[in-house]
C-alpha cells in the first residue's frame, strides 16, 4: 500500500470566493451547476468573517515559509476589488514572517486598468482561461445571452500587458480544437504567452435525474453517457504529440508547458507540479464560498464533503483518514493494466475523475484517456532521456532541440 503521511506536503487549498457564480455560460463547465448544492443560489459570496477564518486558519497550517494563495471560480473577479485588498491586508496581518503568492484564475472578461494595477502592485500571478484562436474560443466560451467571449477576453490580455502583470494560460482541449494542435499551440506562441496548461475535457452526463447531472469517478459507465464536448481518447494522443514536436525542436526554455514539464519531472524521478501525474493526491483541497471544504476541485460533491471550517479546523479536514485515503486512493485503485504498465512511473493513472473505463483485463478504473496517453509517452520517451541524460550532466536540457531536428532530418 502506498503512504501518504500527514505534513509531509503543505496544504494547498484553492479558494471559491463567489462558489460558481460567473458571468459566462460555457458548455463543458464543471462548476456553474455547483450552485444546486446550496439552497440560496443568488446569494453565494464569501463573507469577510469566512475570509479572514480562512486565511488565519491556512497560513498557521503551512510547514513552509511560503504560502501560495489559489483564488479560484466560478468568476473571480465577480467579487470587487475591496474584497482582495481585505484579503492581502489580512494575509500581512497574519503572515508571521511567512512569503506570501496569490495567483487568481479568471476569464479576462472583466479585468479593468484598476484590477490590473491592483495585480501589479501586489504581484498577484494571473490565470487566463482562453480557447485559443476565436473560432476553437467561441465555440463553447459564450456568455448568458449567448455572446461570444473571445474578444472581451483578447482586451483583458492585452490590459494585463500593458500593466505588466504577469500572466498564464489555461487552455481546454475539447471535441473541436484536438483537430488543430499547431494552430491551437502557434496562438499562444503569438499572444505572447510563456506558460500554457492544456487540460483535456472529460465529462460523463448522468441518465438518471439527480441534483447534479455531471457524473463522479463512482458512477457505473452504463449510468452516464459522454457529454458531446468531451475530447476523444486518441486524438488527445495525437494532439500532444504534434504539439510536442514542434516545442521539442523550437521551444524548449522558450515556453513552459505543464504536461511537459510534469512529464520530465517524473522521468527525473521528482515530484511532477501537477497532481494529475504525481503517484498520489489529496494534499490539494477546495472551498467554497460558505466554508464547506471538498476533497478536490473536481470532487464538489457530497460524497466529498469533508466538512466545513467553522466547526472544523482546516488542518484536521485536510489531514483526516478519509482525506489521506483520497490521496493514497489514486495509486492504490489502480487496476492491473496500468500496474503493468511501462509507463506507470510518469503517468500513475492520471486524474481519479476520468478512470471510469474497464482495463483489458475487465477490471474497472482505467483512465478514458489511457490510449492517447500511452502513445504521447511512447513518443516522447526518447527525448526525455536525452533531456534526463543533459540535466544529470548538469547541462541546459534545451539542448534537445538540436537534437530533435538532427532526427528530424535523419
Amino acid at each position: 500500500m502506498s503512504t501518504f503521511a500527514p505534513f509531509a506536503k503543505p496544504i494547498y487549498v484553492m479558494l471559491k470566493p463567489v462558489g460558481s457564480k460567473c458571468n459566462l455560460n460555457c458548455d463543458y463547465c464543471y462548476y456553474l451547476e455547483k450552485a444546486n448544492l446550496f439552497p440560496k443560489k443568488n446569494n453565494q459570496v464569501m463573507s469577510e468573517e469566512l475570509l479572514e477564518r480562512f486565511i488565519q486558519q491556512y497560513i498557521e497550517s503551512q510547514t513552509m515559509p511560503q504560502v501560495m494563495f489559489t483564488w479560484h471560480g466560478g468568476e473571480t473577479l465577480m467579487r470587487p476589488i475591496s474584497f482582495y485588498k481585505k484579503a492581502v491586508e489580512l494575509q500581512k496581518r497574519y503572515a508571521g514572517g511567512r512569503q506570501i503568492d496569490n495567483s487568481i484564475q479568471t476569464n479576462g472578461t472583466l479585468l479593468t486598468d484598476e484590477w490590473c494595477r491592483f495585480f501589479k502592485e501586489n504581484n498577484f500571478l494571473v490565470g487566463i482561461s482562453i480557447d485559443g484562436p476565436q473560432d476553437f474560443h467561441d465555440a463553447y466560451r459564450r456568455d448568458k445571452m449567448g455572446r461570444p467571449s473571445f474578444h472581451r477576453v483578447m482586451k483583458g490580455i492585452e490590459l494585463l500587458k500593458k500593466h505588466d502583470v504577469e500572466f498564464n494560460c489555461l487552455a481546454v482541449v475539447n471535441d473541436y480544437n484536438v483537430d488543430y494542435p499547431l494552430e491551437f499551440y502557434r496562438f499562444f506562441k503569438e499572444i505572447d504567452c510563456r506558460y500554457i496548461q492544456f487540460t483535456p475535457i472529460v465529462e460523463r452526463i448522468r441518465k438518471t435525474d439527480s441534483l447534479l447531472k455531471l457524473a463522479t469517478a463512482s458512477d457505473q459507465e452504463e449510468d452516464t453517457a459522454l457529454a458531446p464536448f468531451t475530447v476523444p481518447a486518441e486524438k488527445w494522443g495525437h494532439f500532444l504529440c504534434a504539439l510536442f514536436d514542434e516545442w521539442i525542436r523550437e521551444d524548449v526554455g522558450k515556453i513552459f508547458i505543464q504536461l511537459f514539464d510534469a512529464t520530465l519531472a517524473n522521468w527525473m524521478g521528482v515530484q511532477p507540479g501537477v497532481c494529475t501525474m504525481a503517484k498520489t493526491c489529496g494534499h490539494a483541497g477546495a472551498m467554497e464560498f460558505n466554508g464547506d471544504l471538498y476533497s478536490c476541485d473536481h470532487f464538489v460533491f457530497p460524497e466529498y464533503r469533508l466538512g466545513n471550517i467553522y466547526s472544523t479546523p482546516l488542518t484536521a479536514m485536510m489531514y483526516s483518514e478519509e482525506q489521506l485515503k483520497f490521496g493514497n486512493d489514486k495509486f492504490d485503485t489502480l487496476p492491473q493494466q496500468c500496474r503493468e504498465c511501462d509507463m506507470l512511473f510518469t503517468c500513475y493513472g492520471e486524474c481519479p475523475k476520468n478512470r471510469f473505463i474497464k482495463d483489458k483485463y475487465g477490471n474497472s478504473g482505467l483512465n478514458y484517456l489511457c490510449k492517447g496517453y500511452y502513445h504521447y509517452y511512447q513518443h516522447v520517451a526518447p527525448y526525455m532521456d536525452f533531456m534526463k541524460q543533459e540535466l544529470l550532466a548538469e547541462r541546459p536540457p534545451a539542448n534537445v532541440m538540436r537534437w530533435a531536428r538532427e532526427q528530424k532530418n535523419r
